[in-house]
């Protein structure tokens, strides 16, 4: 029997008790954000718009992710790949979800939608960003989902009998099969074309999306290197995620010996070595601006960092921590490089699933705070907890819940292993 043939699709049940907690994290979300609807719709939205750049970019992340490793043709994911292609399953929602935001604006972009500042009259205006922004996320939805076809396709002959739901998808997906040979062939020949399209989309594409959602919150400031910074934020997530999914699946079946430590080794080097490139353009951008001092600069790392992140002394005074949002960024800025950092030096933390994935654990919520950092001070400044709170936690449950219950829902339906071993 060939490798192949062992990593035939294999549709699987669906987990009842996961199934339920998902949802159950969703009803929670939904119930959140209507009461907060109900009684503070600026919140309500504000907070919607977080978890949706959140997920977002994790997702587009994911799979761009999947990308760069057909691009190189990667011996080493093995199974991973298969990983870091289901979160891209989300990819699709976040278009109708930016597509449901457009009905909080008035809350998320609520520093411009009545008058953008001297020239930028013409690109600030609610029509161009939802159309340019939806067009982006469109394309991009169509281009993953083409992705994941052609990636599972060699996978999916026979998948139609032994499926206990989707026959009808498996059978379309599999029509005028020719051979695995073929198929498999076809399919890598395939991806290595759509590939560094996805990759080069997600750059630009995410850049102005970075640029219209979140740098427009603050429409006086503005930095060409914030949608690298926002696009890598993304990415870095998307690696986090995939390694804390292969730690959750290691001993899950048909994995059994599939996630070596020298397979966790590689993800620990992409956590430890992408980290330290997101803090190198975190600080590419700041110290620009540090140097820079000019108000329409500054604005943006004052009301974040406070105000001992534009002065000249070395050392960091303890009375600045109480300036609003000062101590929930330095917060993310530890669990999104510091911890990382120091805790994935050396090789044997890197080949540990017990200290890579806690640590791939701490970066996700430290990139979550990040979104948080990013959006709440442009449009609340004065309190730093305004992200914070019972509709703001129960609107990010919901999220978390519908993420998780896309990616169960991809995983159990599509191949387990769809990526030949070599």
């Amino acid at each position: 029997m060939s490798a192949f043939e062992l990593e035939r699709a294999n549709p699987r049940d669906l987990p009842t008790s996961l199934i339920g907690i998902c949802l159950a994290l969703v009803a929670i979300g939904i119930a959140s954000f209507a009461y907060g609807l109900s009684t503070d719709a600026d919140t309500a939205w504000r907070a919607y718009h977080v978890n949706f750049i959140y997920f977002a970019t994790l997702a587009q992340g994911g799979l761009c992710l999947a990308c760069a490793i057909v691009i190189i043709d990667a011996n080493w994911p093995g199974p991973i790949r298969h990983v870091a292609e289901g979160l891209a399953a989300w990819v699709p929602i976040s278009f109708v979800l930016l597509a449901i935001g457009y009905f909080g604006r008035e809350s998320i972009h609520t520093n411009w939608i009545h008058g953008a500042p001297m020239g930028k009259e013409g690109w600030l205006t609610i029509p161009r960003v939802y159309i340019t922004d939806l067009a982006i996320l469109f394309v991009l939805a169509v281009l993953s989902i083409r992705f994941l076809k052609l990636s599972v396709r060699p996978a999916l002959e026979g998948a139609a009998e032994r499926a206990p739901r989707a026959k009808g998808m498996f059978a379309r997906w599999s029509a005028n099969w020719r051979g695995d040979d073929v198929e498999l062939g076809e399919s890598a020949r395939k991806l290595r074309v759509l590939a560094p399209i996805i990759g080069l989309l997600y750059a630009f594409g995410y850049t102005i999306v970075g640029y219209d959602q979140v740098m427009s919150l603050t429409p006086t400031w503005f930095s060409t290197m914030f949608g690298w910074y926002f696009g890598w934020s993304g990415f870095l997530s998307g690696i986090a995620m995939t390694t804390v999914i292969c730690v959750l699946l290691r001993h899950a079946p048909g994995w059994e010996g599939e996630l070596t430590k020298d397979r966790f080794h590689d993800l620990g080097k992409m956590l430890f070595a992408f980290s330290i490139f997101w803090m190198y353009l975190f600080f590419s951008q700041y110290i620009v601006i540090w140097y820079g001092n000019l108000p329409e600069e500054t604005q943006f790392f004052e009301l974040r960092l406070g105000s001992q992140f534009l002065q000249d002394t070395w050392y960091f005074a303890a009375e600045h921590l109480d300036e609003p949002y000062v101590k929930t960024s330095l917060i993310a800025w530890a669990g999104c490089w510091i911890i990382p950092f120091w805790m994935l030096l050396g090789q044997a933390p890197k080949r540990s699933w017990y200290i890579v994935g806690p640590v791939a654990v701490i970066m996700l919520i430290g990139f979550w705070l990040e979104r948080n950092v990013l959006v709440w001070p442009s449009l609340v400044p004065d309190d730093g907890l305004a992200w914070l709170g019972p509709v703001q936690l129960g609107i990010a449950a919901g999220f978390f819940g519908a993420f998780a219950l896309v990616f169960l829902f991809y995983s159990r339906i599509f191949p387990t292993l769809p990526v030949p071993r070599r």
